[in-house]
């Protein structure tokens, strides 16, 4: 399929380019992400892992490459949809994904490293055996405790993100990306507008376009988008289509309510005291 949407979108700069609507957020997230990890350049290999930094969203997420000449991005390297009518418990998970990279430590010559989180409890736990076996507590009690207490922490956060990501669908490649960015971007029009209103007929097209969000993102996790083009297709039009309804809903309640204030105004008028002849 083209990235050419059915119809030309309202005007929207949602998700064009990272935090949009917070100016500034951008360069302190490039600058903690250039002092933490490492920026991808032209010099890095394909199997080179980038640095991503996750934007959160009432939906989900999208995670953006640091780019090492210091250019906003603009496609992001992930996004993440949460199940719809997701629970506080599912929102939690969402943040739990979307934190921050856990510092790894090398293991010298060996091509592998750990988490800085379990090299400290294993520290922790070394020190504590050590005085366990101080207090004469046996050693084939403190031994395994030294040793098992690192591996389960590890294999925790593990287990951790795998039950996480079972509320989250996640989508990579650049046209992939790109298509839901985009359907995220009118998707976003329509949480702005429920968040400012209570309204049956605004919180109902965010919610149906929360489904579509879910529904592109599970066919692109299975098929690419040439394959699944049909499908697409018809989702953005119908998040289109949401998009011009709830506009047209906003501006027939902007004008009823200038009508009432009208009307009001008139009845408050005072009206001008009748002249008595004598």
């Amino acid at each position: 399929m083209t990235d050419t949407p059915p119809h030309t979108p309202p005007t929207t700069t949602h998700h064009e380019r990272p935090f949009t609507g917070h100016p500034g957020r951008w360069e302190k997230e490039r600058a903690r992400a250039e002092r933490t990890g490492h920026v991808r350049n032209d010099s890095c290999s394909h199997d080179c892992e980038p640095v991503l930094v996750c934007e959160r969203t009432r939906w989900g997420w999208l995670a953006w490459t640091v780019p090492g000449d210091g250019s906003l991005p603009e496609i992001p390297h992930q996004i993440g949809v949460l199940t719809p009518a997701a629970t506080c418990l599912q929102r939690l998970a969402l943040r739990w994904l979307t934190r921050r990279p856990a510092q790894r430590i090398g293991l010298g010559g060996i091509p592998a490293s750990v988490r800085l989180s379990v090299a400290t409890l294993a520290v922790a736990s070394l020190l504590t055996g050590l005085y366990a076996a101080a207090q004469r507590i046996p050693v084939d009690v403190v031994l395994p405790a030294i040793l098992l207490a690192p591996l389960l922490a590890e294999h925790l956060l593990e287990r951790l993100d795998a039950r996480a990501f079972e509320h989250v669908r996640t989508v990579e490649g650049d046209a992939p990306c790109r298509y839901v960015q985009r359907l995220a971007a009118l998707h976003s029009d329509l949480v702005a507008a429920a968040a400012s209103s209570d309204r049956y007929e605004l919180r109902r097209p965010a919610e149906i376009g929360q489904h579509l969000l879910w529904d592109a993102a599970g066919l692109l996790q299975t098929q690419d988008t040439l394959a699944a083009s049909d499908a697409l297709i018809a989702r953005e039009r119908l998040m289109l289509h949401l998009v011009n309804q709830v506009t047209q809903t906003i501006g027939c309640t902007a004008c009823e309510d200038g009508a009432t204030e009208a009307g009001q105004a008139r009845v408050r008028r005072p009206t001008s005291p009748s002249t008595h002849h004598a």
